[in-house]
């Protein structure tokens, strides 16, 4: 008789959850401005999708971008009526991270590492937007 084998599929989301929580924790103790510490976790997320890029590994690809994608959902939740940006600039990041999910998922399912060019450009963009602005 053959026994039942029990796949736990949170683990990878929970371990991706945990590793974006530790990226902000991390970076807020040697950081000492909000802009400066969302501008090195997008950086850090670019960089990481950088390497992946450049050395596809199955194992870690979809990692690599739901860490990203985990992100940009920290930040559409941000962008509530509170938030003391403009309401542009706020409609600009809501319609990015819709697009950030969208090319997750044709990344994920495409397997494709040039996919991921956009995202790296977004990350690294809108972090040297932040460190300017200081």
């Amino acid at each position: 008789m053959e026994e039942a084998v029990t796949v736990n599929t949170q683990v990878p989301n929970a371990t991706v959850r945990t590793s974006a929580a530790n990226a902000y924790g991390q970076t807020a103790r040697r950081i000492e401005t909000p802009n400066d510490i969302d501008a090195m976790v997008l950086k850090t997320a670019a960089d990481k999708l950088l390497a992946v890029q450049e050395t596809p590994n199955e194992d870690i690809f979809e990692e690599v971008l739901l860490y990203n994608q985990l992100i940009w959902t920290v930040i559409q939740s941000e962008m509530t009526a509170e938030h003391p940006l403009p309401i542009e600039i706020k409609a600009n990041l809501i319609s990015l991270s819709l697009f950030i999910d969208n090319q997750t998922d044709k990344a994920i399912g495409g397997r494709d590492p040039k996919m991921l060019d956009s995202l790296i450009n977004i990350n690294r963009n809108i972090a040297a937007g932040l460190m300017h602005r200081g």
